[in-house]
């Protein structure tokens, strides 16, 4: 089970971005990489296609997961950890001890 996964609002850690919030549009395991909507932000030529025009557009680029923490209720990073509730292993915050829903 990992701990960062799609649609979990974090925090950036480190970087240009430090301290920037979004939520996780995809997680990459095998290359421990997430895309954050609006985090990390870098500039693409675009070729033109039947479908899009050619350009320069902006899109999030990929950010390392040891530079992600998950948000808490109160917005501050907090780290995960597992316990098992009812039969079920869920993800649970280590700053309050609130499951993490996903």
């Amino acid at each position: 089970m990992q701990k960062i996964r799609k649609g979990d609002k974090v925090v950036v850690l480190t970087g240009k971005d430090k301290g920037r919030t979004g939520e996780v549009i995809q997680v990459m395991p095998k290359e421990d990489r997430a895309v954050v909507r609006g985090v990390n932000m870098v500039k693409r030529h675009q070729r033109q296609t039947q479908t899009a025009e050619a350009g320069i557009i902006n899109k999030e680029a990929s950010i390392h997961l040891s530079n992600l923490a998950v948000a808490d209720t109160d917005g501050k990073p907090t780290r995960v950890g597992f316990k098992v509730v009812e039969g079920k292993k869920v993800r649970v915050a280590k700053r309050s001890g609130d499951v993490i829903d996903g």
